[in-house]
Order: C-alpha cells, then structure tokens, then sequence
C-alpha cells in the first residue's frame, strides 16, 4: 500500500509534464490551427465532437458525483437500502433519446463536410490549378499537367482558391498530409484519389506520408510552399524555362559528372530522366531529401550514402564512385541549380 502511496505522490508531476507537452510541435505541421478551407471545415468537426464528449462527460460526472453523497453510507449500523428503480419508462427514453440527438448532431454536419470535401473533383472547375501527386518511397513526385512542369518534394500552389490533387502511387500504399492545410488522402497503385486544398495566406507548410509504407516512412516529409496568385504563376514560367547552366569552371565539371552519373534517374528541366526526384529547382530548397538541412556537407553526405539517412529509399551510393573534388563539384552546380531569385 506504501508503494502505491508513492507513486500517487508523482501525478501532478506527471500531470504537468503532459500538460507542457501538449504545447509542443510546430503551427505549420499541426490540424489544430488550421490555415486552410478544408482544415476549417475539419476542425470545426473535432471541436464540435469535443464539445459533445465534455458535455456528456461533465453530466455523467455530476449524476455520478450526486449519487455517491447522496446515498454513501453514513455509519457502520446504516444499513437501510436505497430505494430501488426499475422498469422507469421515462428514464429508459431519456437515456434512448438523448444518444440519438447527440449523434444526429454530429452526424449532420460530418455528412455535409464530407459531400463539401468531395466537391469538384470529379469535375474540376475550368482555370483551377490541377497537380498530379505521384508517391514513391520514400519522396514526393508533384507535376502540373496544365503549366507542363514537373517538380518534387517542394509543393508550390497558389493562394485563396482551391487546388485539385490526383493522387497515385509508384510502389505502395502511402498517405499524402498537410494538416495545416487539410486532411489526408491515400495513394494507391491501381486507383487514382482526388482531394482539392486551400491556403488562405501565404506560407510554408509541412506535409508528411500518413500511411506505414516502409523502414523509412517517418521520413517521408514534403513542404507546401503557398504563393500569391501572380508568385506562383512567375514561380511556373521560370520552371518552364530552366535547365543547366554552369556558372564556373567547378560547376561545369560538376554538370559532367552529373551528366554521367546522376541525369538517368534524375532529370533537370525537361532533361533527364523520372525514376528519381526531379531537380531542376535543387537550390531553392530548404532540406535535402526532405529531411536534411541544405548544406553543402549534407549534400555529400547524402550522394555518399543515401540509405544511412533513409533506409530502404532505391538511390544508390556513390561514395565509392567520386572522390571528394568531385563531390565538391557536383555540390557546387546543384546548390546553383534556382529558379527563384
């Protein structure tokens, strides 16, 4: 009994410490601050099923707490029973009725954010911005089927209307997420999934892969990247229109080498091939590989050993290929692979 005495002691220690917990995360990787249409619309669901679960809660906890005062025992000779209720017609209703109104309430609402959710998908509205979302493991692939360009890991779209995804997948099941944004919809292998999104205000959010798709499916981060209408439309013709181009000598032998060695699997511009990640904009972005800061050491890092980063992902080492001026070359003319200014 002392034992369990002892560890009653550690609960509001405990208490606090998740109660300090619950604060952290990041507000551009969270549904709870949603910056979004459909991330509205679902929060507003969370918040009216948890409105519901309190009240019940508090109701259920004041009966309970009525009852024992009321009918505890007063004394060791109190031995008289309380008054026994059975077969009460109006209490058997009551506890009928009051469930169903409870679901009809929630109930309502969630079928017509689900119809909401769907709307013009199967139709997307003439002008609206389609983008083909192509999973594989562990990275994104995102082509704009209408602006002819193809990119990956860094989703750009526009602000303040809605974005129409279709969603597949290259190997397995995975799950594409930006909570920030909107809910999460599988891609499949045989099927292709649609879902539209909508970031109010500009800014950078974080998706990640929501379904266990392999040793390295927690890393399978990707970020939305939302841009005034006219920035997006800039950010497209510029992606249309690049390709190489080495600004030194150490960037033209880093072309080379990327020429024999990389341009198979990855493709910069409209050159190259898709098995891997396309790279034309490789220098605007803010991590490598989804999960990496973009240094230059990093970049090596991962060119030498891709797989001590992300286990099981289909790119092969090169540490053994190139030695280090090569590698410094090849860092040196992707880190000079922008579109952005």
């Amino acid at each position: 009994m002392k034992r369990w005495r002892n560890v009653w002691r550690f609960l509001p220690l405990l208490s606090v410490i998740a109660l300090a917990l619950t604060g952290c995360g990041n507000e551009q990787l969270t549904a709870m601050l949603p910056k979004g249409e459909g991330a509205e619309m679902q929060f507003n669901l969370m918040m009216l099923s948890l409105y519901i679960m309190i009240g019940v809660f508090v109701v259920v906890a004041l009966i309970y707490t009525v009852v024992l005062v009321r009918f505890r025992r007063r004394g060791e000779s109190d031995n008289e029973i309380p008054e026994q209720t059975e077969g009460n017609v109006v209490l058997e209703i009551l506890w009928t009725v009051v469930p169903i109104i409870l679901l009809l309430i929630l109930a309502v609402p969630t079928v017509m954010t689900t119809f909401a959710l769907d709307e013009g998908t199967e139709k997307v509205p003439e002008g609206a911005t389609v983008i083909k979302v192509t999973a594989h493991q562990y990275w994104w692939e995102f082509e704009y089927p209408d602006l002819e360009v193809k990119t990956s890991q860094d989703l750009y779209i526009p602000t303040g209307e809605r974005v129409y995804f279709e969603l597949v997948s290259k190997d397995v099941t995975h799950s594409f997420w930006v909570p920030t944004l909107g809910g999460k919809m599988d891609t499949n292998t045989a099927t292709t999934n649609k879902m539209w999104l909508n970031a109010q205000e500009p800014g950078t959010y974080y998706g990640k892969c929501a379904e266990l798709c392999g040793p390295s499916h927690a890393l399978m981060d990707f970020k939305v990247i939302a841009q005034e209408k006219e920035d997006f439309e800039a950010w497209a013709e510029k992606m249309k229109e690049a390709g190489s181009q080495a600004a030194s000598d150490q960037a033209a032998q880093g072309e080379e080498i990327f020429a024999n060695s990389c341009i198979g699997c990855h493709a910069v511009g409209s050159d190259g091939g898709n098995t891997g990640p396309n790279l034309t904009n490789f220098g605007d972005r803010e991590k490598v590989a989804g999960i990496l800061d973009h240094t230059d050491q990093n970049i090596k890092d991962w060119i030498s050993n891709p797989s001590e980063f992300k286990p099981g992902n289909n790119m092969p080492a090169f540490g053994d290929q190139l030695n280090d001026e090569e590698l410094d070359a090849l860092v040196v003319y992707l880190q000079g692979l922008k579109v952005e200014e």
